[in-house]
């Protein structure tokens, strides 16, 4: 709730700035942690290590689309200063994303341990190669 009222915080500030290009690849990430969060909800509610699997493979689609997001901002900062506020924000609303995205990973790998007893934690490249 807290990350969601900073990312809130952030939309009422870039409301100051309409001129400002936002990244499209942040609309594509928000979806994918918002079906990253309602992934993990249902593989905790129904016990879903297969579900749970699928958040943790997803994670690094989140933090590549972040990386490249931090990159088209600094491209629209540099190119006109009058932005650098704006940048800033979007740079955070896509930090909060990303932060987000990470908490429902945690809670995929604990969904994985409750139901199989096992550690996943830092062992995410396993689940990738076994697609």
């Amino acid at each position: 709730a807290d990350l969601a009222c900073n990312i809130a915080e952030r939309a009422v500030s870039m409301h100051c700035y309409p001129g400002f290009p936002i990244p499209r690849r942040l609309t594509d990430m928000v979806r994918e942690s918002t079906l990253m969060v309602r992934t993990v909800l249902d593989a905790f509610v129904n016990s879903d290590v297969g579900l749970a699997k699928q958040v943790i493979l997803t994670d690094d689609s989140i933090d590549e689309n972040n990386r490249q997001i931090i990159e088209d901002i600094k491209v629209i900062m540099t190119g006109e200063s009058a932005y650098i506020d704006a940048g800033l924000h979007c740079f955070s609303a896509s930090r909060h994303i990303e932060r987000i995205a990470d908490l429902a990973t945690n809670i995929a790998e604990d969904v994985i341990y409750l139901v199989d007893g096992e550690i996943v934690r830092h062992q995410h490249n396993v689940y990738s190669t076994r697609r």
